[in-house]
This record gives C-alpha cells, sequence and structure tokens, in this order.
C-alpha cells in the first residue's frame, strides 16, 4: 500500500513538473517552453567613421550669437585635408583647442552649422556660421563661446579657402588651423562622378 501512494506521488509530480513547461499560446496550442540559456553579446568597439557620423546629430548652443537659420549656403558641403605637419598621436589636456597638427582633419558646412573633427586623436568642435558675400564669420564656438572669427571665404575648382580677417579664438589657433590650407571637397565634381564614383577623392574624406 506504502509502495503504491509512492508511485502515485511521483507520477503526480511528473505531471506538475510536465505542466508547469507547456504554455498556451493565442491559437490555442501548446508550446513548450525554451530553456533558458545564457549568451553572450560581444562587445562592440565604435570606429572613428561611427563618431563622425554620431558627431553629425550634434548641433551648436547659442552661447552668444543666436542660431542663424537653417538653410542651404553657397558652401554647404564636407571638405577634408591632409596637414603634413607632424602627427599628434596623444591627447594633450594642455593644447590650445584647434591646435594644427599632422594628418587628416574634416570640416564640415551645414546650413549655418561647422563641424570639425581630427581624425588622428579625435577632437572635434562645432559652432554656428553666417555668409555675407565673400566674408564669412564663425561663433558660438564651446571653445571660445563669445568670440567672432571673421574672414575670407573663396570656393574654387572644389577648394575652401579661409583667408584670415580677425578671429581670436584658442588664442589664435583657430584661425592658424582655418586658414593654413585649401580644404578639399568631398562632394563628387559632376552628375557622372557622382553616379559612378569614379573621381579622385581627397585624403580624409569618407567612402
Amino acid at each position: 500500500m506504502i509502495a503504491m501512494v509512492r508511485m502515485i506521488s511521483v507520477f503526480s509530480l511528473a505531471l506538475i513538473i510536465a505542466s508547469c513547461s507547456i504554455l498556451p499560446n493565442r491559437s490555442g496550442v501548446a508550446t513548450i517552453a525554451p530553456t533558458s540559456i545564457p549568451t553572450q553579446i560581444a562587445a562592440v568597439t565604435p570606429t572613428p567613421t561611427d563618431r563622425w557620423f554620431s558627431f553629425m546629430m550634434v548641433t551648436p548652443y547659442p552661447w552668444s550669437t543666436p542660431l542663424p537659420p537653417y538653410i542651404p549656403t553657397a558652401i554647404d558641403g564636407t571638405y577634408a585635408k591632409l596637414d603634413p605637419d607632424q602627427v599628434q598621436w596623444f591627447h594633450c589636456r594642455r593644447c590650445a583647442d584647434f591646435l594644427p597638427a599632422g594628418g587628416i582633419w574634416r570640416l564640415q558646412m551645414e546650413k549655418g552649422i561647422y563641424r570639425i573633427y581630427y581624425a588622428v586623436t579625435e577632437w572635434r568642435s562645432l559652432g554656428s556660421f553666417s555668409l555675407s558675400g565673400d566674408t564669412i564669420h564663425f561663433f558660438n564656438d564651446p571653445n571660445c563661446m563669445k568670440e567672432v572669427g571673421t574672414y575670407k571665404w573663396q570656393l574654387t575648382e572644389g577648394a575652401l579657402s579661409l583667408e584670415l580677417i580677425e578671429d581670436e579664438c584658442a588664442i589664435g589657433m583657430r584661425a592658424a588651423n582655418f586658414a593654413k590650407q585649401a580644404w578639399l571637397s568631398c562632394q563628387p565634381p559632376g552628375v557622372e562622378a557622382a553616379i559612378s564614383d569614379h573621381w579622385l577623392k581627397p585624403p580624409g574624406c569618407i567612402e
């Protein structure tokens, strides 16, 4: 008798366990609950390209001057330059911002927003710009919130040149960087080049 009771108890326990592992779904058909299996998720390290495109989502703050209208300008586009000087491989916390150094620099001009990026150390900054004829004003940069830089600009055959008029930002380092050499356009020179992608891209332009 005791043996029979034990068998019934074991059988009942088995039914309870089985019922707990079966879940009804909306169709009325029972499904077996999946076993919990730990998985490993590989850590994803952002690449410089990822950081550049993430930077495109950041917009300036009106530190000292209202933001200009978000409308197209005559120099909108992405530009790059390869500085031939010695590369600064380390992050220098005591160095002035915009300090010219060897390697790839990118400059994006977008509807009154400028973004500058040093690919070697991933240093970056941004601000506002406005055009008045062949004169360009840079302002609202967090590294020099109250400073306004003024330059003459010229866009010739895909090369943007900035000629200094006045700019004290970062003890003059923004001027030293912006006006040091021409910024080469990353835009295709024509429709055919844009469609075929057969054109000589300047160093630093994103593929």
